[in-house]
């Protein structure tokens, strides 16, 4: 039942970055009404791929692999926490503004979208794929024994 876990939480990693990877590659488009509807698209897959990665992973430190107290004495777990709580809050204003654009399309109306608030969007998906790699530097000291606190 572990590896289940495991892999059902590496697989959901994967879409995770596969959808902001998706996200980034659509704003470098000219938004337009079928762009909007990818972004929805990539950012629902992003959810729903943030949530699998959650639950999949407190599942492992509750009931599987070398219990909590293992992971929460452990510095590269707690950054590595930390960091997905970074991502998540990051993504707040990407999805914001698809959702947004998304209402003005289904009302008929193509979205305006200044080209500043394109480039502040593509530096926000940069930054989350930055921090969505730095968890994954520290879930390898972690998976190594480094960072123990205790």
């Amino acid at each position: 039942m572990s590896s289940l876990f495991a892999f059902l939480h590496f697989i959901a990693a994967f879409a995770l970055v596969g959808a902001l990877t998706a996200q980034l590659v659509l704003l470098s488009q000219e938004i337009s009404p079928p762009v909007v509807r990818r972004l929805r698209v990539a950012d629902a897959v992003y959810g729903a791929a943030a949530t699998l990665v959650a639950a999949a992973g407190l599942l492992r430190v509750f009931y599987f692999e070398k219990g909590a107290a293992y992971y929460f004495f452990n510095a590269a777990f707690l950054a590595k926490l930390a960091l997905f709580l970074l991502v998540g809050l990051l993504s707040i204003y990407p999805t914001l503004k698809f959702l947004a654009w998304h209402r003005a399309v289904k009302a008929g109306a193509a979205p305006r979208v200044e080209a500043k608030t394109q480039a502040a969007l593509r530096a926000t998906l940069r930054l989350e794929l930055a921090g969505v790699a730095l968890l994954i530097l520290c879930a390898s000291l972690m998976a190594h024994g480094v960072g123990s606190l205790g």
